[in-house]
């Protein structure tokens, strides 16, 4: 097969743990979902609007679910990463965190042959179980299209992206999922740098929610 240079969307993800930490997972950043281009990306699929009008019950005001913020690394099976990231270490890498109770993130990226597959789960800690809500349709409220994801958590939302680079697609797939006081944010892409297309969005959709069912599973057996 013949050697092709990598375009500059991979090489951005390959990039130095230290260098990510830096610029996307200290605590003040906001939401850990801009693909890896760093382009508005345009939606796939269609929602209706997302409603912010919803308050927490009363009793919710004070109550602090989880304090503190599981082992993220730990939070898929071997046999999940080996499925969505062919080629990755199953172990994962976790991102340096200023405050690992409050925010803890693994990251697992492979290219194998000419497919490129990275996938982050991150676990953030809030106050209350109420705060955890009002972030959760905040971070809702910056994206559109997209859909609830049933049954997940006490509310999940999945949405998939297509962004292009030097005529190299990616398509990104986020899945925001509240637990009580914690959110768990998945985010999941893929590119094939031989035909310099992107998995289609079904294959990343699918892929981002199973992480993120294993990633729910994992945070409620710390309760």
């Amino acid at each position: 097969m013949r050697d092709l240079p990598l375009p500059l969307a991979l090489t951005v993800r390959l990039l130095p743990v230290a260098v990510l930490a830096t610029a996307g997972w200290a605590l003040s950043s906001g939401s850990s979902d801009t693909s890896p281009a760093g382009k508005k990306s345009a939606p796939e699929t269609a929602s209706g609007p997302i409603s912010t009008s919803e308050s927490a019950p009363a009793t919710s005001a004070a109550t602090k679910t989880f304090a503190k913020a599981p082992s993220p690394c730990g939070a898929i099976a071997a046999k999940s990463v080996k499925s969505l990231v062919p080629g990755a270490k199953t172990a994962g890498k976790e991102i340096a965190s200023t405050d690992e109770s409050v925010r803890r993130t693994c990251s697992w990226n492979a290219l194998k042959g000419y497919d490129y597959r990275w996938l982050d789960i991150s676990y953030e800690i809030h106050q209350t179980d109420a705060k955890a809500e009002t972030t959760y349709k905040d971070r809702l409220s910056q994206k559109s299209g997209g859909g609830a994801v049933p049954g997940l958590g006490d509310a999940a939302y999945s949405v998939v992206n297509l962004t292009t680079e030097d005529k190299q697609q990616t398509r990104e797939g986020v899945v925001y999922a509240r637990v009580a006081n914690a959110l768990v944010v998945v985010t999941y892409n893929g590119s094939d740098f031989e035909s310099q297309k992107a998995p289609g969005t079904e294959e990343i959709n699918k892929g981002a929610i199973k992480a993120a069912k294993e990633a729910v599973a994992a945070l409620e057996g710390t309760r």
